[in-house]
């Protein structure tokens, strides 16, 4: 039985790139880089299907250039890099990997949560330089978490895995939300739905799980930062977007709140210059689903999808 031609954009972890090509013919890009709009309709030529990262571009250009595409599987929960109307337009099935990813990028976000307010990057960057001369009373002294409030702005799937894991650490839970969650969810984790300013005024611990959209974009700018506690931190493990960069380098800098941590960025792999200069914010590359348990289980996805699509079944995870 012929296999069915597949272009995928980025290497995968070795399990699953044993299943693909089990599973399919497979083509793909073999360098740790983008590729190119060019590059990326090359290889999607002649392809039934195309797996995507969240970082590739899938506009009209590329989609109404792949004339035999029928399905794109994106390789994240975020599907924003995917034109959906030209999707639609050239009969493209457009499908991501949600769920898998909860419980991962809710242990990340507390992570980042523990590395900022008790300066564990800081304190492994001095005792890696060998400038620790020992112990000292006022040496590199953070913030308790215990005890401390959580506001949690997007209660979805990652908001409220958060959200059960600051019952572990006694905190007061409130969150902000287009819609309330359920009830007993509320009563269960002890969280209270607040507007935004408010949350932004009572927050110790400020975490960011909403999807990026035309609404979210910018969401925390000069004017929310100036609303947080001097002594609040900021955590996103969401979009990058969600957060004006340039504003929150200032907020940094002039200490109008105590610190950040950040997993993702407006223009990855961009970063702005100002934010690797500063000591109380904690950067990391794009975490949030990175362990190899997850990796696996969001390729198993994605090759489920596929299969749906190209056996004329509902793709599972279906977006447009």
């Amino acid at each position: 039985m012929q296999k069915n031609p597949i272009f995928l954009t980025r290497p995968l972890t070795v399990e699953v790139m044993k299943k693909l090509k089990k599973r399919f013919r497979l083509s793909f890009n073999r360098h740790e880089r983008l590729l190119t709009k060019t590059e990326i309709i090359q290889g999607a030529q002649n392809k039934v299907a195309m797996i995507t990262m969240l970082s590739d571009r899938m506009d009209s250009d590329v989609i109404k250039n792949c004339p035999t595409l029928r399905v794109i599987a994106n390789y994240a929960v975020g599907y924003d890099n995917v034109d959906l109307e030209a999707a639609k337009k050239h009969g493209v099935i457009v499908t991501n990997t949600p769920g898998v990813l909860t419980e991962t990028t809710a242990d990340l976000a507390w992570a980042l949560i523990m590395a900022i307010s008790r300066r564990i990057v800081e304190g492994d960057r001095l005792v890696r330089s060998g400038r620790w001369t020992g112990w000292a009373p006022t040496q590199l002294l953070g913030n308790d978490v215990f005890g401390k409030t959580l506001g949690i702005i997007g209660m979805g799937r990652i908001g409220q895995a958060v959200a059960r894991r600051a019952c572990g650490f006694g905190m007061k839970v409130i969150y902000h939300s287009r819609h309330p969650i359920k009830p007993e969810i509320e009563k269960a984790i002890g969280a209270v739905r607040r507007p935004l300013d408010d949350l932004l005024r009572r927050s110790d611990f400020v975490s960011l799980h909403v999807p990026l959209s035309a609404e979210t974009r910018h969401l925390i700018g000069t004017g929310a930062l100036a609303k947080m506690k001097r002594t609040a931190y900021l955590i996103n493990t969401a979009r990058g977007a969600v957060v004006d960069e340039a504003a929150l380098v200032k907020a940094l800098h002039k200490k109008t709140i105590a610190g950040a941590g950040l997993d993702v960025f407006e223009a990855e792999p961009k970063v702005h210059r100002g934010l690797a200069r500063l000591e109380n914010v904690v950067l990391l590359p794009h975490l949030g689903s990175a362990s190899f348990e997850t990796r696996i289980k969001m390729g198993e996805i994605v090759i489920e999808n596929i299969c749906a699509v190209l056996q004329g079944r509902e793709a599972p995870n279906q977006v447009n």
